[in-house]
């Protein structure tokens, strides 16, 4: 699906939350959908504040923080100071290095049964699920072996 698209979608969503779309929020939504990178507030906030000069980290977290709401966003936390943010696409799932903590994302469709194995072997209703996965991304074992 092309990013426009997707975007709109995502527009469209807010608007039917009743979330009014300001140049900022579009911006930071752009932001995201475009982002391989699993960004922070402040990521965004670097990345946007020469675009809006009078943008705050706390308008971007108020952003994030209504596109959570909405269910457009998810926040990863992994035991670090700074939550990532993570536009919400199919499911998928997250490989992260120990060392730098790049965060990529991977999908395998063999795990799409989960939720439903899990309902039927211990009898909860699962609302959803993440796994992560751990280890050292390819620059890092470079790094490693000098």
């Amino acid at each position: 699906m092309a990013m426009s698209s997707v975007l709109n979608e995502a527009v469209d969503k807010l608007k039917s939350s009743g979330v009014r779309i300001t140049p900022q929020r579009h911006a930071i939504l752009e932001f995201l959908i475009d982002s391989m990178s699993h960004p922070t507030a402040d990521d965004i906030y670097k990345a946007l504040e020469g675009k809006f000069p009078n943008m705050s980290v706390a308008t971007v977290y108020n952003n994030l923080r209504v596109f959570k709401e909405v269910g457009l966003v998810n926040e990863l936390t992994y035991g670090d100071s700074s939550s990532r943010f993570d536009y919400v696409t199919t499911n998928h799932y997250h490989i992260i290095c120990e060392n730098c903590g790049d965060i990529r994302d991977f999908h395998y469709p063999g795990l799409d049964e989960i939720e439903s194995v899990a309902e039927s072997v211990t009898g909860f209703k699962v609302g959803n699920h993440r796994m992560e996965v751990y280890g050292l991304c390819p620059d890092c074992q470079k790094a490693s072996k000098h």
